[in-house]
């Protein structure tokens, strides 16, 4: 658990960095997509348990019986996951309509964009 939280915690860190410190939109992009597995991450494993089961109940296993794993943060990142690739594609049809339009991915090419 100490390891994953440690990488996803490592992972948004790189890619504010990648979003902060570069200029060419994709590589924006991608730092965005790095903080969003950096994110699921930290979710998962926030819920993992140790020697726990899946929590399918049968005869056998009752609710009490045995340890179970909550199964909301898994849901909430599978939802998660869905949600960050539906908005990397919007954020990837925006650059190829600048690109068509402007020319350019660099940001500073853009001056209307900016205040």
């Amino acid at each position: 658990m100490k390891i994953t939280l440690f990488i996803g915690i490592a992972l948004i860190i790189i890619g504010l960095w990648a979003m902060l410190t570069r200029k060419n939109i994709i590589k924006i992009i991608i730092g965005f997509s790095i903080i969003d597995t950096g994110v699921h991450l930290i979710i998962v494993s926030l819920g993992y348990m140790k020697n726990a089961t899946a929590p399918i109940f049968t005869d056998k296993i009752t609710p009490g019986s045995v340890n179970v794993v909550d199964p909301v943060p898994s849901a909430l990142v599978l939802t998660a996951i869905v949600i960050g690739l539906a908005v990397t594609a919007v954020m990837l049809a925006y650059a190829i309509n600048m690109v068509k339009s402007g020319k350019s991915l660099s940001v500073d090419d853009y001056k209307e964009l900016k205040w």
